[in-house]
């Protein structure tokens, strides 16, 4: 099995700051790509952003310039560091992987349960 688990959601006030994590852990051979995606009420979910194994980073043209990406391979955990934070941001955002557990299995998606991130004063 393999588990996505994220923390660092909450309350923030607009222009704030807050800084998601997700930890992966369970079976896994390799991790090509890492991210996140966001869904606010009513609105399909979309990506955020994503990281793959080597570094190449992809953002939402929403968040570009204002949140930063990043992984530890090692540990297989990525962050989302999100400044300036807007009331559009608020949304459950979730944690996103293509993960291969073994040396000769196919990839396949993994999702986290979710953290709620809420910009609000």
């Amino acid at each position: 099995q393999v588990q996505l688990v994220e923390s660092g959601g909450g309350l923030v006030q607009p222009g704030g700051s807050l800084r998601l994590s997700c930890a992966a852990s369970g079976s896994i051979f390799n991790i090509y790509v890492m991210g996140w995606y966001r869904q606010a009420p009513g609105k399909q979910r979309e990506l955020v952003a994503t990281i793959t194994s080597g570094g190449n980073t992809n953002y939402a043209d929403s968040v570009k310039g204002r949140s930063t990406i990043s992984r530890d391979n090692a540990k297989n955990t990525v962050n989302l560091q999100m400044n300036s934070l807007k009331p559009e941001d608020t949304a459950a955002y979730y944690c996103y992987a293509i993960i291969q557990r073994t040396a000769i299995s196919t990839s396949f998606q993994y999702w986290g349960q979710g953290t709620q991130v809420t910009v609000s004063s």
